[in-house]
């Protein structure tokens, strides 16, 4: 039953996250793309849970890692790109955080033995609590700008919650070269389907977002910064 709720939550923030795609201010082949590459990557995420390959915790690392670099990459490298990725409305990427509160998944497998050590516990609880606060903060978001305190503390808290969730993923998934904590199931239950497809889809994909605001928080500071000079110069 927990894995069939999983299932539901997962596609419709997957769903989505479609949406956000569909409102990149750009043609519609160039987002027919994206949500292509997006629908592969899962297919790919899918792919290789089903056959095992997720027992490995270096290739649950690896496909988290996959996205975030090549997104950063093409960020760096293609104005348009980084225009594309700024133009997606900032209470959009904070408000399809909601979905964050399965992290409350994590607290019940962990009370079945499906779970266990700090993993699941701190992953849940920082997903619970960035979920629980993703729409006021969308909200503020729509009357304060990017550089407002508390968009910054949110966002930071969940990109937080994100690394420190595959941190200890990793270094607790049993049989690991990289283990460091030994406690019962450890995040054995992230290696297989659905829940997999929290590590390798949904992380890179919120931490993407996490980036973005990140990028106009930045903007918002600059613009803050010289408007008082532009100010004093007009008068």
């Amino acid at each position: 039953m927990l894995d069939f709720v999983d299932t539901i939550f997962t596609a419709a923030a997957g769903a989505v996250l479609l949406i956000v795609i569909c409102t990149i201010p750009q043609s519609r082949a160039w987002r027919l793309a994206s949500a292509a590459i997006l629908g592969a990557w899962t297919g790919l995420a899918i792919a290789i849970a089903a056959s095992g390959g997720l027992a490995n915790s270096a290739v649950v690392g690896i496909l988290a890692a996959v996205p975030l670099v090549t997104v950063a990459v093409l960020a760096a490298s293609s104005a348009p790109v980084r225009s594309a990725l700024l133009a997606v409305p900032l209470p959009l990427i904070i408000g399809v955080n909601v979905f964050r509160v399965l992290g409350a998944g994590f607290l019940v497998l962990a009370s079945v033995g499906r779970l266990g050590g700090p993993f699941p516990l701190s992953a849940g609880w920082g997903d619970i609590i960035t979920g629980l606060l993703a729409i006021p903060v969308a909200l503020l978001a729509t009357r304060v700008p990017a550089s407002d305190l508390r968009i910054v503390a949110w966002n930071t808290f969940g990109a937080l919650d994100l690394v420190c969730a595959i941190a200890l993923g990793i270094t607790s998934a049993n049989g690991s070269p990289l283990q460091l904590i030994h406690a019962g199931a450890g995040s054995a239950a992230m290696g297989a389907l659905p829940w997999s497809l929290v590590p390798t889809v949904l992380v890179p994909l919120y931490l993407i977002g996490h980036g973005i605001v990140f990028a106009r928080v930045r903007a918002a500071s600059a613009t803050y910064r010289v408007a008082p000079h532009a100010t004093a110069w007009e008068r």
